[in-house]
């Protein structure tokens, strides 16, 4: 997948007491992991994981990505695309998700962008109550995308990402207005698979889909 290294001067953000504390042990490489598109009947369940920039680096306040407009979040995006010392995105399909389910496909997606990173992080914060598959020392946060400023920053990248597949698709699927649902399961999207039938994007497993 994609990583980014960049080197920059000096500057930080305020953190959370969970990220400061660690940071404060001597955590050299602190990562966050998030995953976008859970309840969605149609593409990929999307992760991203971001090492935060630690002392070396300006990193810009971020937020749950659900609390941004899309603008805001293209223009984070490539500000933490820019800043972070490595971050790394995965998708994990709707077959797969259909095969071992989605909550099983969110952990696998979080586990393999964590893989794709650059570099090993130190400590690995991850959104939720559940842990990812890994030998790196995590900590579960619920609501860490509110809490946490590296995993906010996981999920506008997630968020970001899988949008752009979504847009891609309707390209490929142009009965499904893809690029303004993004296959989240509105009235507008219930109406498309009515009326044309599921798409090979489509999650067969999930009610209303079939």
């Amino acid at each position: 997948m994609l990583a980014h290294s960049t080197n920059k001067p000096a500057q930080q953000v305020d953190l959370s007491e969970i990220e400061q504390t660690l940071l404060n042990q001597g955590i050299a490489a602190l990562a966050g992991a998030d995953e976008v598109g859970r309840g969605c009947l149609a593409g990929p369940v999307v992760a991203a994981c971001v090492i935060y920039p630690h002392e070396s680096t300006v990193f810009p306040r971020v937020a749950d990505s659900k609390k941004l407009s899309a603008k805001q979040r293209e223009a984070l995006f490539e500000e933490i695309c820019g800043q972070a010392p490595s971050w790394a995105v995965a998708a994990v399909e709707p077959a797969e998700i259909d095969r071992i389910n989605i909550h099983q496909a969110s952990l696998l997606a979080m586990k393999q962008a964590l893989e794709k990173l650059s570099q090993r992080p130190d400590y690995l914060l991850v959104d939720g109550k559940f842990p990812v598959d890994t030998t790196v020392a995590q900590r579960t946060v619920i609501d860490g995308d509110n809490i946490c400023q590296v995993i906010g920053a996981a999920s506008i990248l997630a968020k970001v990402w899988r949008d752009r597949l979504m847009v891609d698709y309707q390209g490929t699927y142009p009965s499904f207005t893809f690029a303004q649902h993004k296959g989240y399961g509105t009235k507008q999207h219930r109406a498309e698979l009515q009326q044309f039938g599921a798409t090979p994007i489509h999650r067969r497993s999930f009610k209303g889909v079939l």
